[in-house]
């Protein structure tokens, strides 16, 4: 098989793993800090690529609306966190997951109605269109874009959380709130910033990979389920996790399309399979933190 194929194939999985960090790393954050395994992140994803599509629409130009979406869905879902979730913190864990479970469908009728229920395309930027040649084949320009967001979007991510005193804060509330609160720390405030930043991650997920596929109401479905084995496979609650797994899973997507496209679909779930025979906590996590 021709090598230029394979490694365009494989820099194909790396841009999809790429997408799939942007929503693991929003669901690993989440859960690390609040507990709350979200399950209307794919929703929050699609609702996303709708706002960025829109946004883009009203001014001409996809860079507001990759600038103005995820901060208008990160501050939509801190005021779901105020009103839906916050009431149920002391209450059993499911609750937070059904309600989660509930609102997904909620916000995809939702935008179904608004929008209608056909794909709706989005135009790459003409500046990122065409294609660039890295020595070793032609990759599409836009993709190689992606790849650069999402990484510097890790990086800053880790300086806050690494070298920040709001991510020191997060990563001792994760361990204990109670000791936090005793410190005079507002955890309430914190765990609602948490949430904001983990949907608005999503939704700059939903933005940037809105022009690789058309937007609609169920585009979040598939992304929620391969961004739910991203986490497991990495390890519940671990960032590093989120970022190895979804590159692994990406790649094997992706290669896995190229010698036997029937399997595609099912290759992540065996992977998380097989990874949860050999370590049951994932590749990162912690035992007993799920």
């Amino acid at each position: 098989m021709d090598a230029e194929l394979i490694a365009m194939q494989l820099f194909s999985g790396v841009a999809l793993g790429a997408i799939l960090i942007m929503v693991a790393l929003g669901l690993s954050i989440i859960f690390g800090m609040l507990g709350v395994v979200n399950f209307a992140h794919g929703a929050l994803f699609m609702v996303g690529a709708y706002a960025g599509l829109w946004v883009a629409s009203l001014t001409g130009s996809f860079w507001w609306g990759l600038l103005v979406a995820p901060v208008a869905i990160g501050l939509f879902g801190m005021a779901i966190e105020r009103v839906l979730i916050r009431p149920l913190y002391r209450r059993s864990v499911d609750d937070p997951l059904l309600l989660t479970f509930g609102l997904g469908y909620v916000l995809v009728e939702a935008v179904r109605i608004a929008f209608g229920s056909d794909g709706i395309p989005f135009p790459t930027p003409p500046e990122l269109a065409g294609v660039a040649d890295l020595g070793i084949g032609f990759f599409p320009i836009y993709r190689l874009f992606v790849v650069g967001v999402v990484a510097a979007v890790l990086i800053l991510v880790w300086l806050c959380l690494e070298k920040t005193r709001f991510g020191l804060i997060v990563r001792a509330g994760a361990r204990d709130p109670l000791i936090m609160r005793v410190l005079g720390v507002d955890i309430a405030g914190v765990w609602l910033l948490v949430f904001g930043l983990g949907v608005g991650l999503t939704a700059l997920g939903g933005v940037l990979a809105a022009p690789m596929r058309n937007v609609n109401p169920e585009m979040g479905s598939l992304v929620l389920a391969e961004a739910f084995v991203v986490t497991v496979i990495g390890g519940m609650g671990s960032l590093v996790g989120a970022v190895v797994a979804g590159l692994l899973v990406g790649v094997a997507i992706s290669m896995t399309a190229l010698f036997a496209p029937e399997m595609a679909t099912i290759v992540m779930f065996a992977l998380m399979a097989l990874v949860l025979l050999v370590r049951p906590q994932g590749l990162f996590g912690k035992p007993g933190r799920a």
